[in-house]
């Protein structure tokens, strides 16, 4: 009987651990605040209630996913989940260098012309 109230206790802690983290996200909403102000048109535009939605830089809902521009994002950031502002804004500049699908223009092309930037496949 012990060794079964045993099994029951650590059963229920495992669940319990598994759905408090198997449900959590794992967005970086500071990136979405920050290229949402960035690129105020392109929210308006583009965003839900003014603020752009993850598909920007993840063409699908699995978030690992990047597309071409979410790669050329991730590439500038000095550091996976960074939280410095300043830094973030960096990356989005330098991201809008890179060269997009779209021939002859750049990420910072499409942005200015309120297009978003990344296509709606994961890069490659």
């Amino acid at each position: 009987m012990k060794n079964v109230l045993k099994f029951v206790a650590v059963a229920a802690v495992a669940a319990g651990l598994f759905v408090s983290n198997g449900s959590q996200a794992v967005a970086r909403p500071k990136y979405k605040d920050v290229m949402s102000a960035n690129y105020a048109e392109l929210a308006k535009k583009h965003g839900t209630d003014g603020k752009l939605t993850c598909a920007v830089c993840h063409p699908d809902k699995d978030k690992k996913i990047r597309n071409n521009y979410g790669a050329e994002f991730g590439k500038a950031l000095t550091k996976k989940n960074e939280s410095d502002e300043a830094k973030i804004k960096e990356a989005l500049t330098k991201a809008e260098a890179g060269k997009s699908a779209t021939e002859g223009k750049t990420f910072g092309d499409l942005i200015k012309a309120n297009e978003l930037p990344g296509t709606a496949e994961a890069a490659k």
